[in-house]
This record gives structure tokens, C-alpha cells and sequence, in this order.
């Protein structure tokens, strides 16, 4: 069960990304454009080929490190078609998601967006990958959806509940891809053939003029400190995609997902703990005991959804 331990972190990791991805899009003077935030997170996303490289170091291929000496094959049609289907179900995922935090607290959009992707892959799972429902999946999701609307309530706007719903939709999609592709090539050839595809899938989009005009101009405003933020985040982010990839190619992808509950209580305790040190956009604006002890309890709902469906 070392892919559970796996996810776990991948959860941690995804917990800090949040927190200052909502301080990143929240702050006008960063980067305010969900679009353009999400064009540079693939390209940082595509990036993680280069940790190929480190298996040429000896013994790191042995602790589960991709290689080239893996991908010994061309990619075939069925390859290309699901490495550009994980990039466009990621962006568009994430352009949604951007756009939410915006409007709403980490610890308000995030619970939802999983809760969505983690009930979508259990049913994608099930259509597309032949995996057996559990014997407790009417009242585990039963439970989830009640969590999940306890959190979606708090949610400012209607609009906000329907990019929630977007998100977490598109997730689920580009999880169940990147499962099929691992199914499909293996882990380290399905890895590299998607950061491929990541990277071809975001650059054409600057073939479009309205998108290279917007990316054109919100990198000319972004400063040295905004861009060390955005860089640093990103590699958190592709720590914890890396992470929950290998988790996922190792373990149920839906169970992965429904270890997402775990990244909502770090998010609540991060935001609490870190609160004298990140900026107000960063953790929210309502971290009084009351309110976040009402926020924990919707989680803790959440989470007892997740445990009985997948028990």
C-alpha cells in the first residue's frame, strides 16, 4: 500500500499549491488571469520530463524513477490522442478552478472540486475501466453529496458552483485519461508521452491570436517576485502531480481521488498555522474558530463519504 503514502503527500503538496494559488489569482497585482495562470502552469507541468535525467544516477531507477530506457517505442495514434486529451482535460480543469478561487476561499472551492472528481472517476472507473462499484457505494455517496453541498452552500455564487462542478469534472477526466495511457504503455513511457503532449497542446494554443495577445500581455506586467512565487509554486505543484501520477498508476485512480479529502483538512490547518505569515488573499478572509471549525466539520462529512465508498 506504499501508493496510499504516495497520495498522502501528493495531498500535502497539493494543500500548499492551493493556498498560494488562491493568493496568486486573488492578487491583482500577480497574475490575475485564470487563463494565462493556467497556460503557465502546463508549461512548468511539462517540464517534469527532465526528471528522466535522473535516471541515468545509479539507484534511483530501482526507487521508482521514469527512464528513456523505458520508452522504447514510437507512440501511437491511440498514445498521441490520450497524451493531448490529459493536457486539454487539465487545462480546462484548471482554468475553471483558477477562476473560482477568485471568487471564494481554497478551503471552500476545493472541497467541492474534489468531491466532483473523486465521484466522477469512481464513475468513469467504472464505465471505461471495468472496476466493480462497492457494496457501499449508494450510501457512501449519499454521504459525499451531502458534504459536499454542506460545503458548496458556502460557496458566494451561483456561477462559482458551476465552475466547482466544471473542475472537478474535467479532473476526473484527465485522471481516468492518464490511467488508460498507463495502462496503455506503462508509467514512465505514459508520463513522458503526456508532458509531450502537455507541452504541444499549450504552445498551440499561441497560435490563436486572442490567447498570445492575453499571454503577451500579462507577462510583460508580471515582476521578478511574482514570477519567483508563480516558479516556485509550479514546482510544488509538479512535485505533487508527479507524486499522485505514480500513485495513481500503481493504485486505483478513484481511491487516489477520494484521498483528496485528506488535502482539505491540510488545507484548514495550514491556513489556520500559517495565517501570521501568508498574506490575507493567501488564507482567506474568515479564519475565526467558529467559522473554521464549521468548515472542518463539512470536511470530516466529506471524509466519512470517501471511507464508506471505498470500503
Amino acid at each position: 500500500m506504499s501508493w496510499i503514502l504516495l497520495a498522502t503527500a501528493g495531498q500535502l503538496f497539493n494543500a500548499l499549491v492551493a493556498i498560494l494559488d488562491k493568493y496568486i489569482v486573488s492578487d491583482e497585482n500577480l497574475l490575475p488571469r485564470p487563463f494565462v495562470y493556467a497556460f503557465y502552469t502546463c508549461i512548468f507541468t511539462s517540464a517534469w520530463v527532465l526528471v528522466y535525467f535522473l535516471g541515468f544516477i545509479p539507484g534511483l531507477p530501482e526507487l521508482g524513477f521514469p527512464t528513456f530506457s523505458n520508452i522504447n517505442t514510437s507512440p501511437t495514434l491511440e498514445v498521441v490522442a490520450l497524451s493531448f486529451l490529459a493536457a486539454y482535460t487539465f487545462f480546462i480543469a484548471l482554468v475553471s478552478m483558477y477562476d473560482a478561487l477568485r471568487r471564494a476561499d481554497a478551503s471552500n472551492v476545493m472541497p467541492v472540486i474534489g468531491s466532483i472528481s473523486a465521484l466522477a472517476t469512481f464513475g468513469f472507473s467504472y464505465l471505461l475501466l471495468d472496476i466493480k462499484l462497492s457494496d457501499n457505494f449508494t450510501i457512501g455517496v449519499t454521504i459525499l453529496a451531502v458534504g459536499t453541498l454542506l460545503v458548496a452552500q458556502t460557496l458566494p455564487r451561483l456561477n462559482t458552483v458551476i465552475q466547482v462542478v466544471h473542475s472537478g469534472l474535467f479532473f476526473a477526466m484527465h485522471y481516468i485519461t492518464m490511467k488508460g495511457l498507463f495502462n496503455l504503455v506503462g508509467f514512465d513511457a505514459g508520463f513522458f508521452w503526456s508532458r509531450i503532449g502537455f507541452v504541444l497542446f499549450t504552445l498551440s494554443l499561441l497560435l490563436v491570436p486572442v490567447y498570445f495577445e492575453k499571454v503577451k500581455k500579462t507577462t510583460k506586467a508580471v515582476t521578478k517576485k511574482t514570477g519567483f512565487i508563480i516558479s516556485a509554486n509550479k514546482i510544488l505543484a509538479g512535485i505533487a502531480a508527479f507524486v499522485l501520477l505514480k500513485a495513481t498508476h500503481l493504485g486505483d485512480p478513484a481511491v487516489v481521488q477520494a484521498l483528496g479529502g485528506l488535502q482539505y483538512v491540510f488545507i484548514l490547518f495550514l491556513s489556520v498555522f500559517l495565517a501570521k505569515w501568508l498574506p490575507k488573499t493567501a488564507t482567506g478572509h474568515e479564519l475565526k474558530p467558529k467559522v473554521t471549525f464549521q468548515r472542518l466539520l463539512y470536511v470530516v462529512v466529506i471524509l466519512v463519504g470517501f471511507v464508506v465508498l471505498f470500503t
